[in-house]
């Protein structure tokens, strides 16, 4: 008696290799692809002036780390800071507005009083920066 034997199947692909080359695939892609929100059009950051004496004249306003508000060098609330300058306003409209923040100030207290300047009417309000040590 002769038994018949069963056809010999192909070995079955494996699939393992085309898992792998997906997973690198992948991996690749993830690493060369940009990760940041771009804008549609084209951002220049503006450059900040070092090197020059910040100009002179016009009225300087202190940030403290806490938020404290001082205006020229006296202490001034910031409900009150607004109603204090506008007679510079009215006697200069051109005047200029320092403001000088510690470096330990939070954004959440200078760009407000920047945009409160400027709705105020003053046209040039200038950051006091100082530029890193070489």
């Amino acid at each position: 008696m002769k038994l018949a034997r069963p056809p010999r199947r192909a070995a079955p692909e494996t699939i393992i290799a085309l898992v792998d080359v997906t997973f690198f695939l992948l991996v690749f892609f993830l690493l060369v692809a940009r990760m940041d929100a771009t804008a549609p059009f084209v951002v220049q950051p503006p450059r900040g002036q070092h090197g020059t004496d910040m100009p002179g004249g016009g009225a300087t306003i202190s940030v403290s780390a806490s938020g404290a508000l001082a205006l020229d060098g006296q202490p001034v609330d910031r409900a009150d800071l607004v109603a204090r300058m506008a007679p510079l306003l009215r006697d200069r409209p051109d005047i200029l507005v320092r403001v000088n923040a510690d470096r330990a100030a939070p954004l959440r207290h200078v760009l407000p009083l920047v945009a409160e300047m400027k709705a105020a009417g003053f046209g040039d309000v200038v950051l006091a920066v100082t530029p890193a040590a070489p």
